[in-house]
């Protein structure tokens, strides 16, 4: 068994990775060659690759994640981290999985180490099988809890949404509000401008740079990564989602806005969570993936709103190593002094 990273990804393991990202059971579009060429558009991101090829030239199992900064210099050693999006996968048929992912981890820790101060796998499905590897290179496994959405008939999906929500989106539909794919780069701009004041004033955690959204945008046109789909009212974009789909299995909710407090009987939030379930009713996805709502001994607002659409509780969980406990101990310090002046 070899190790590839990210220079020997030629045409030829590109088209491998593709087909073993497709059929694997667990695949999900975090884990693409597409993905890997938008993460190197991204400003302050920065991808890696570790793929196990046999002596048969066959790939048993893939890992696709990214590092990313948010300032330069010593205060950019103190944002770096190293996150992983729904990986490693393994072909568990082989006769070894477990020494295809412990190679895959070796391979990553040799790659980010140096890069960043601590390396976070954020898991789309069970990885018990694999707890004892995980624990032996020093991962740290905490829970978090999730909602999927199954997507069948609109009928089906609708009667499971909550009573409120259902009478919430048809007063905005009926008020004028509607769910559009952007036309120009004017409107992903708008929808940005809004996340960017929500994640400054509310959320109060790190937001990608606008190259991100347009590199998305620029994707979805080519009709790669995904969708961003907006709520306009008026010719106003007051909420938006950017959704990355799956091969027509699920679509996720990755960054999500809605201006509810300047347009409350439009529900700008829950229209923006309604958008790519309508989409996947419409487009025949299978799912719809919330893509985390919190830890389960923490009350959380945004889990008892999503817990309103109808999705299945799930805890998959998260695997976080610290690469250097000093300097992870420093940047926790320094972010909750920024927290503190964003309370003042």
């Amino acid at each position: 068994m070899r190790i590839l990273t990210q220079p020997d990804v030629t045409p030829h393991v590109r088209e491998q990775w593709t087909d073993f990202i497709s059929n694997h059971p667990s695949g999900n579009a975090f884990q693409t060659p597409d993905m890997l060429d938008f993460f190197q558009q991204v400003e302050n991101f920065k991808p890696f690759v570790a793929i196990a090829v046999g002596d048969d030239q066959k790939i048993y199992g893939s890992l696709l994640g990214v590092v990313i900064r948010e300032y330069s210099g010593f205060l950019g050693k103190l944002s770096a981290r190293a996150v992983i999006y729904g990986g490693p996968l393994v072909d568990e048929n082989n006769a070894h999985p477990d020494d295809v992912v412990r190679q895959l981890l070796e391979s990553l820790i040799t790659q980010t180490h140096h890069k960043c101060i601590f390396l976070q796998f954020r898991n789309f499905f069970s990885l018990d099988r694999y707890r004892e590897t995980f624990q032996e290179l020093n991962f740290t496994f905490r829970d978090r809890l999730n909602f999927v959405v199954s997507i069948t008939e609109e009928q089906e999906v609708w009667k499971k949404i909550s009573e409120s929500k259902r009478r919430q989106i048809r007063q905005a539909i009926k008020a004028g509000a509607e769910i559009i794919i952007p036309e120009s780069l004017d409107e992903v701009q708008d929808f940005y401008l809004l996340l960017k004041y929500l994640y400054e004033k509310k959320v109060k955690k790190p937001l990608p740079k606008w190259s991100f959204f347009k590199a998305f945008y620029d994707a979805s046109r080519q009709q790669k990564l995904g969708k961003i789909l907006l709520i306009k009212y008026k010719g106003q974009i007051i909420g938006g989602i950017l959704s990355p789909i799956f091969k027509g299995r699920v679509i996720y909710e990755w960054y999500v806005c809605g201006l509810d407090r300047e347009f409350r009987y439009l529900h700008p939030s829950v229209m923006a969570t309604w958008a790519p379930m309508d989409f996947a009713i419409r487009n025949n996805i299978g799912s719809f993936d919330f893509m985390g709502v919190g830890t389960p001994t923490k009350d959380y607002g945004v889990r008892e709103f999503k817990s309103k659409f109808g999705g299945e509780m799930v805890n998959f969980g998260r695997y976080t190593r610290i690469n250097n406990q000093v300097i992870y101990h420093l940047a926790e310090f320094f972010y909750n002094i920024l927290a503190l002046f964003h309370k003042v």
